[in-house]
């Protein structure tokens, strides 16, 4: 199975000049745990990603106002990305890996297309793998990519 034939097409993005605030108000209306953060949201060139966890860890431990704070402070600009004709296994190697739960799908000119997550791929793989994943992903190791994706 390919990742364009999983991942999730409706993205919500946001830029490093929003503010902190701004990506927070979009997971929520949303439902969404990150956001790819991009040049612009027509362009879509994909900088970054801004996750649930980054606003709670990176933002609430500074004390500074989440209207004040732009996502460009805080957003984990080295990212794991995958194509949409990779195969659905070759992206959960990745998760395994890098020990992350989301990573954006970016075409060759690296325009974000997608983002696929752990419950994408937990939808329509069998259980023994998916606690495979799972368990993989979830390893305690000091890497400061998983915290940012997470």
């Amino acid at each position: 199975m390919k990742i364009k034939d999983v991942m999730s097409k409706t993205l919500y993005c946001c830029t490093p000049a929003d503010t902190i605030q701004k990506a927070a108000e979009l997971m929520k209306d949303n439902d969404v745990g990150a956001i790819p953060v991009v040049n612009d949201c027509k362009e879509r060139k994909l900088l970054g990603i801004i996750t649930d966890r980054d606003i709670c860890v990176k933002v609430a431990s500074t004390g500074k106002s989440t209207a004040a704070m732009k996502v460009g402070e805080v957003m984990t600009k080295s990212l794991t990305t995958c194509k949409p004709d990779d195969t659905l296994e070759a992206c959960e190697m990745k998760m395994e890996q890098k020990q992350v739960r989301r990573i954006p799908v970016v075409d060759a000119s690296g325009k974000c297309v997608g983002l696929v997550a752990q419950a994408d791929i937990a939808l329509r793989d069998t259980p023994l793998h998916i606690h495979h994943t799972l368990a993989a992903i979830s390893q305690h190791h000091a890497h400061p990519q998983a915290a940012a994706q997470a």
